[in-house]
């Protein structure tokens, strides 16, 4: 508030400075064009210019008797006629006649007026200077009137108090609507002075930055109000706050709906988003964002599921054999041979979709098949090996191969069991190309019946989360300068993905291999 009040109180002093100012400047100009019209009133009286051409400098001469006149009868300082040598012919003081003037004639006497507020023997004074003319034009002279400029002090003086006036309300009103302004800026603050709400302002964006989450705030109108470094750190466009949200903003605000834990894919990131519209008395503030980085946790559950999955086959597996091995025994103890051989080809021609030797030199991703093999028989789906298979080399990047093989894997299988054509079947071909890894997915299902089954969040399934697998698959193909896409499709077939990783198998491996062939 004090503050508040010295501020206007120093406004109200330089606006009450600078009206002084610019009144002693128009007073000044009144005063010089007064004076110049009294100049121009002398030196255009008849014979005053064929007096001073002709006659000399007299106290007693009639040169100085009118101008004499004409100074008291306007109440100026002086009147001094000179002639064209600059030679008084009148002054006020009569001693100072017949010598030369105090100040400049050269303006006048070239034919110029001139007005300026100039100091001369008398003192300071507003003069206004025309040059004196005889008939035929031809200057001969000049005429120089001055005003005293303690008449302009005096008039300056009579005029203040009506600015004083008007400054005391300028500064009473400045003071009440100061006083007002605080009364209503202290309400609106409960009460907090402004340095207390910087400091909050700093407690807040020091607690908003030490959480894990990042956090978005975007008002009704659609700009961004509050962006944390963490959250800046996960979207992909670039946010200011005061700025219009971007249009990855845009499309995480859908419609202000609550959301919590939602997944999106941002980038290279698996991101849960929780949603919260602000509402105050009815009226809608805006949406608050919270992003959570969900990428390493997301990386751990899809390795524990692989493993997970790769062990339930081997568990599955070794129990089956278990039982073949048993019904085996049981044929050769009774001395059946021609049955337990019978028995031996069948399951020959019905094992699993497990490689040929040499076919898959990593044993993980043959352990992945194995176990999306055993996933699939469990839907009532045939997952079976194209037979142009080879991939003699080791994997480099496994859990990124899992990612996108299990995805294609996992939706074929979906989409062979949701499917009307009867039996049901995957099939699954992998080539190995130097460092790089082709992946061909084809399966029995109807078809696409999406748009774009790439756009993250797209999905034929209603569950929450879902939609980010094809996503997810083509973000970390691109991200090692490969790419998934849909592939043309062949009658009898539904759909088809290709996939295509870069820098995933070690070619080391694959020479290896092929030394021992």
């Amino acid at each position: 508030m004090l503050l508040q009040v010295v501020v206007v109180a120093i406004v109200a002093a330089a606006g009450f400075t600078l009206a002084t100012l610019l009144l002693r400047e128009e007073l000044e100009q009144q005063y010089e064009q007064r004076a110049l019209a009294i100049a121009r009133s002398v030196a255009q009286r008849p014979g005053l210019a064929e007096e001073v051409r002709t006659g000399t400098p007299s106290v007693a001469g009639d040169v100085q008797r009118y101008a004499e006149q004409v100074r008291t009868a306007n109440n100026a300082l002086f009147v001094v006629i000179a002639d064209r040598d600059g030679i008084r012919f009148s002054h006020t003081d009569g001693r100072l006649i017949g010598e030369h003037v105090s100040t400049d004639p050269s303006g006048p006497l070239a034919g110029r007026e001139v007005v300026n507020v100039e100091r001369g023997t008398l003192g300071l004074s507003a003069r206004g200077k025309v040059p004196l003319r005889d008939q035929s034009g031809v200057v001969v002279g000049e005429v120089s009137v001055g005003i005293d400029a303690d008449e302009i002090d005096n008039r300056l003086h009579e005029l203040l108090p009506v600015a004083e006036v008007f400054t005391a309300l300028a500064l009473g009103v400045g003071v009440g609507g100061a006083a007002l302004l605080a009364v209503r800026l202290k309400r609106r603050t409960l009460g907090l002075e402004p340095t207390d709400l910087a400091d909050l302002v700093r407690e807040q964006v020091a607690v908003l930055e030490g959480v894990r989450d990042g956090v978005l705030a975007v008002d009704a109108e659609g700009r961004v109000s509050v962006c944390t470094k963490q959250a800046t750190r996960l979207l992909t466009e670039p946010v200011t706050p005061g700025a219009p949200a971007t249009d990855e903003v845009l499309d995480l605000l859908e419609d202000r709906s609550p959301l919590t834990g939602g997944l999106r894919l941002l980038g290279d990131r698996v991101v849960a988003v929780t949603r919260r519209p602000v509402r105050r008395n009815g009226q809608d503030l805006g949406v608050v964002l919270t992003l959570r980085d969900h990428t390493n946790l997301d990386d751990m559950a899809r390795e524990l599921e692989a493993t997970r999955a790769l062990t339930d086959a081997l568990r599955a597996q070794a129990h089956e054999h278990t039982n073949r091995l048993h019904a085996l025994s049981g044929l050769l103890h009774l001395g059946d041979i021609g049955r337990a051989q019978a028995y031996l080809r069948e399951l020959t021609a019905t094992a699993s979709v497990t490689a040929p030797p040499g076919r898959i030199g990593d044993p993980y991703l043959d352990g992945l098949l194995a176990a999306k093999t055993a996933v699939a028989s469990e839907a009532g789906v045939t997952l079976r090996l194209g037979e142009d298979t080879w991939v003699p080399g080791r994997l480099t990047r496994p859990l990124d191969v899992f990612t996108v093989l299990g995805n294609l894997v996992d939706n074929a299988i979906r989409a062979a069991t949701a499917g009307t054509r009867r039996p049901g079947w995957v099939e699954v071909s992998l080539l190995a190309d130097e460092r790089d890894l082709h992946i061909y997915v084809a399966d029995s299902g109807d078809g696409i019946a999406l748009a774009d089954p790439f756009a993250p969040g797209t999905s034929t399934k209603e569950e929450p989360g879902r939609g980010l697998g094809l996503a997810l698959a083509r973000r970390i193909a691109r991200s090692h300068g490969g790419d998934v896409r849909v592939g043309p499709v062949v009658p009898g077939q539904g759909a088809v993905f290709v996939a295509e990783i870069p820098g995933v198998l070690n070619p080391a491996a694959a020479l290896s291999w092929e030394g021992t062939g």
